[in-house]
């Protein structure tokens, strides 16, 4: 009796070695590991190389668990029958049931978990020649449970499992919480470089509205006259209609082609140093567009719409400003667009961003159907509202306050204030 209760104890040490060891390897920190692993760590090594195949690992602590468990299990409920005849069967199932809970189970597992790098570089050297051991069983096993999964319509997919890594970055960044503003600016900065697929450049460029352009028709002096009024470094030029662009002048090409006349502009000849324009589809990633930058070492192009259309125009710096934030010079033209009220609600231009609205507000106005505030309020109310108009969408207040011809130019927006009672929209007078 002696020697089985000696094998119960040794399985049960057996089995919460087994289960702190899934754990600690499950919930150790890939970065830390790699981190130790470029430090010359060779146990890293190891872990990081159970890590790659999670199916044989935890097959393989699973498969010794189990022996153990049934094994010691089986033991004491032959011991017991033996020492209180058929009732040994129930008190075994109760001292058993109560010994793994506690010492091979909640024990192990709780102490795995806040220490999980220390023990996986413990564990993983005696891990990694057990699943070699294991090796046979666990393939067969593997192979049955994928097959079995297969069968369910529940197999891997890449594209889930790229969706799902980028969910678990996503959460690890809402978990980068606080109010200082270098902890907002992180997480926001962290946000954009995820969100550069999903968003397009429709969503960020400058409308054509907005573009200064110039007519490649004037005369040389009054071209040179108009660029170097404008703020910009980079001019589209047009020639018989704004729509058709021709070129785009940079500025310090002219500069130097100025140089070259000794000052005189009257005799420029514009188009030849002019560089041909660069169009875009609308729909284009700003990850694709960021690439295309780099490839053709451009920062400028022109945004076109299905119907070849000129939409406006987008630069690198657009794209850096998504991912870092706005970044003013000296001669970038300041245009707030929203103004902050006392009673909590703020005056915005039509021509804001939502997502500019979301990254400064930590507001979730939705921008997939449309790009600015103005746009947001035509799509949801699903008319040109007339000013005095108010409307609740998302939980917020939108109160039409300016409108030329058919757009809207400038709309009060009053966060959830968290009373339920707000209707779903109020026609105002």
């Amino acid at each position: 009796m002696l020697e089985i209760g000696l094998a119960i104890l040794v399985l049960l040490v057996l089995s919460g070695f087994f289960s702190g060891s899934e754990t600690a390897l499950t919930a150790a920190s890939k970065h830390v590991m790699h981190q130790l692993e470029q430090s010359g760590d060779k146990r890293a090594v190891i872990v990081n190389d159970l890590h790659e195949d999670k199916e044989r690992l935890i097959g393989a602590i699973l498969l010794g668990n189990n022996l153990v468990n049934i094994l010691s299990s089986a033991l004491a409920t032959s011991l017991l029958i033996k020492m209180f005849g058929d009732n040994g069967v129930a008190y075994a199932t109760i001292a058993m049931t109560l010994l793994v809970l506690i010492f091979a189970e909640i024990l192990p597992k709780t102490y795995a978990i806040r220490h999980a790098n220390r023990m996986a570089l413990v564990v993983a050297p005696i891990i990694k020649p057990m699943i070699a051991v294991f090796a046979p069983i666990t393939l067969t096993i593997n192979a049955l449970v994928r097959y079995m999964l297969q069968v369910m319509g529940a197999g891997p997919n890449a594209e889930e499992s790229r969706e799902a890594a980028e969910e678990e970055l996503r959460g690890a960044i809402e978990l980068h919480d606080g109010d200082e503003p270098s902890v907002k600016q992180e997480r926001d900065m962290l946000r954009s470089v995820l969100e550069l697929t999903e968003v397009q450049v429709e969503e960020i460029m400058t409308h054509r509205r907005n573009v200064v352009a110039v007519d490649a028709g004037l005369p040389s002096d009054e071209i040179v006259k108009q660029v170097l009024e404008s703020p910009y470094t980079r001019i589209p030029l047009w020639k018989d209609d704004p729509e058709n662009i021709v070129g785009v002048l940079h500025a310090k090409a002219l500069l130097r082609e100025m140089m070259r006349n000794q000052g005189d502009t009257k005799d420029i000849d514009i188009m030849s140093i002019a560089t041909p324009p660069w169009f875009i589809p609308e729909q284009t990633p700003l990850l694709d567009q960021l690439q295309a930058f780099r490839n053709r070492r451009e920062h400028f192009a022109l945004v076109i719409d299905e119907y070849g259309s000129n939409m406006g125009v987008v630069t690198l710096e657009d794209i850096i400003e998504e991912i870092v934030g706005d970044i003013d010079d000296e001669h970038d033209v300041e245009v707030t667009g929203v103004s902050p009220q006392a009673d909590g609600s703020y005056l915005i231009d039509g021509t804001v961003t939502l997502r500019d609205l979301n990254r400064e507000y930590e507001w979730d106005l939705p921008d997939e159907e449309a790009s600015t505030i103005a746009g947001l309020v035509l799509h949801e109310s699903r008319r040109i509202p007339e000013v005095g108009q108010s409307f609740m969408f998302h939980d917020f207040r939108f109160d039409i306050v300016g409108r030329q011809s058919n757009q809207i130019t400038r709309i009060r927006v009053t966060p959830p204030s968290g009373d339920p009672g707000e209707q779903s929209e109020v026609s105002g007078k």
